[in-house]
């Protein structure tokens, strides 16, 4: 039931959530899939959370990690940190202050530590999901909204169509062929055609430079 409140929860923010229900699964997916950032249980099925943190670190496997779980004593607190974990939240625990834990965990490991940024005019607040472009608003749908924050994240850093399909969509999504690029087209109009930029047959990114700041 916990698990289920905090998908539709964190997809209703606009995150893409995949959910795994043991050890062995999330063993699965994180040797085979890229993650922004993992929630994690310690009390899982069939291999303990804190030996899937420790083989997630073993090999080298920096993607931060958000312990979620029962187990509020000292010792596992310091047990999880120590393993590895970035951060460490008990149950029971406010939807509210998650989403905040993963922001910052989001921006530290993007290199960045303001909680708004602000890139060439262009505003965007990811608490609050507000963006604006010279100080005027700009309506985004939640996955135009997703590709943005991406690229704003890290200006200068090409992003492949498959990292953004992976921010768009979770397993259980079917991809349409042409997403990325309606997405991007859709920006472009609203924020100006040089906003964001492309490689060809690599990727898209935001130019580094010219006002580039947090706020």
């Amino acid at each position: 039931m916990i698990g289920q409140a905090v998908q539709t929860a964190l997809r209703q923010d606009g995150h893409t959530v995949d959910w795994v229900r043991d050890g062995s699964a999330a063993d699965t997916a994180l040797t085979t899939g890229r993650f922004d950032l993992v929630l994690l249980d310690l009390g899982l099925p069939g291999r303990d959370g804190i030996a899937v943190l420790r083989a997630m670190r073993s090999r080298k496997d920096a993607t931060p990690v958000l312990i979620v779980t029962a187990r509020d004593e000292v010792q596992d607190r310091v047990a999880g940190l120590d393993a590895g974990a970035d951060d460490y939240l008990v149950k029971p625990f406010d939807l509210d202050e998650l989403g905040a834990r993963i922001r910052a965990l989001l921006r530290r490991s993007a290199g960045r530590g303001e909680a708004v940024f602000m890139h060439r005019g262009v505003r965007i607040d990811p608490a609050s999901r507000e963006v604006t472009r010279n100080g005027e608003p700009v309506t985004l749908s939640p996955r135009e909204f997703a590709v943005l924050e991406a690229l704003m994240l890290r200006p200068g850093a090409i992003l492949s169509r498959a990292q953004l399909e992976d921010r768009l969509y979770g397993w259980d999504e079917s991809v349409e062929s042409n997403a990325v690029e309606v997405y991007i087209h859709g920006l472009r109009r609203k924020l100006g055609h040089d906003f964001i930029q492309n490689v060809r047959g690599v990727g898209y990114f935001v130019p580094k430079g010219d006002g580039q700041e947090g706020g």
